[in-house]
C-alpha cells in the first residue's frame, strides 16, 4: 500500500509538470489494468487528477470497447479545440496495438514502469520452456526482449512521419539498465545519449520545453527538402507496373 502510495505521488507529479509544459495532447502507458486503476485511485485522493484538469482534460482507457472508442474521440477533439488532453492507457491494450497519435495529437507519450507479462500464463510457460529447450533462449532473456518489444511500440505511437516530432519519455530506473536499454530499436537508442540517462524531473522538464521551444520554430525549408523526396523522384523510384493481356499481347501501364 505504501509502495503503491509513493509511486502514485511520484508519477503524478511528474506527470503534472509535464502537462503543464506539453502542449496538444499527451499519452501515458501503464503496466497493466490493475496497475492503472490503483495509481488513479491514488491519484484521486491526492488531488493529483483535479491539478492535471487545470492544464489539460483526462480520458482513461477501459477494458470496454465502445467506452474507450467515445474516450478517444473526446480525446482528440480536446486536442483539435485547442484545449489539450492527456489519455491514460495500458500497455498491450487497444491504445498500443493500433492507434496513432501523430502531429499534435501526441507531443509526449510516457512509459510508466516496464510492461513484463504475467509469467503465471500456462501459454507463457509452454512458450518459455518451448525456446529454452529448442533454441537455448533464456527465460529472462526473452521477458527483457519481449517488454522492451511492447515499451518501443507504446511510445512509438507518436512518431508517424517524418515531418513529426514528439517526446518520449521512459519513467522506471530500470531502463538504465543496460539489459534493458539495449533492446531498445536503434531508431530510439540513437536519441538515448548520456544526457538523456537517469534525469531527474526537474532535470527532464528543462529538457523537455528546450526542445519544445526548438521545434517551436519555423521549419526550414530548404532543411525539408533534403528529407522529403519530390514527385519525380518517387515516379523513377517506382516505375509503372507493366501487364500483359492475353487478347492480343497488348500492355498497359499502371
Amino acid at each position: 500500500m505504501l509502495q503503491t502510495q509513493f509511486a502514485a505521488k511520484m508519477t503524478g507529479s511528474m506527470l503534472v509538470e509535464l502537462c503543464s509544459s506539453i502542449p496538444d495532447g499527451v499519452v501515458a502507458f501503464f503496466t497493466s489494468y490493475s496497475y492503472m486503476e490503483s495509481i488513479i485511485s491514488e491519484w484521486d485522493g491526492m488531488g493529483i487528477l483535479r491539478q492535471l484538469t487545470k492544464s489539460k482534460l483526462v480520458f482513461i482507457e477501459t477494458k470496454d470497447v465502445v467506452e474507450t472508442t467515445l474516450a478517444l474521440d473526446n480525446y482528440r477533439r480536446a486536442c483539435d479545440s485547442g484545449r489539450g488532453a492527456v489519455f491514460l492507457s495500458v500497455a498491450r491494450g487497444k491504445v498500443s496495438e493500433g492507434i496513432n497519435f501523430d502531429r499534435h495529437y501526441g507531443r509526449a507519450v510516457i512509459m510508466f514502469g516496464v510492461p513484463f507479462q504475467y509469467t503465471l500464463s500456462h501459454i507463457l510457460r509452454a512458450r518459455l520452456e518451448y525456446l529454452q529447450t529448442h533454441y537455448q533462449i533464456r527465460e529472462q532473456d526473452f521477458l527483457n526482449f519481449d517488454a522492451l518489444r511492447q515499451a518501443s511500440q507504446c511510445v512509438g505511437r507518436v512518431i508517424r512521419s517524418k515531418i513529426d516530432y514528439g517526446l518520449m519519455i521512459f519513467a522506471d530506473s530500470r531502463y538504465n539498465r543496460h539489459d534493458k536499454r539495449t533492446k531498445l530499436p536503434k531508431w530510439i537508442l540513437q536519441f538515448l545519449g548520456d544526457g538523456q540517462l537517469n534525469l531527474s524531473t526537474d532535470t527532464a522538464i528543462a529538457q523537455v520545453k528546450h526542445f519544445l521551444r526548438i521545434m517551436a520554430q519555423p521549419v526550414d525549408q530548404t532543411a525539408l527538402k533534403q528529407v522529403l523526396l519530390t514527385l519525380e523522384e518517387v515516379e523513377v523510384m517506382s516505375p509503372p507496373i507493366v501487364r500483359s493481356f492475353e487478347n492480343g499481347g497488348q500492355h498497359a501501364g499502371l
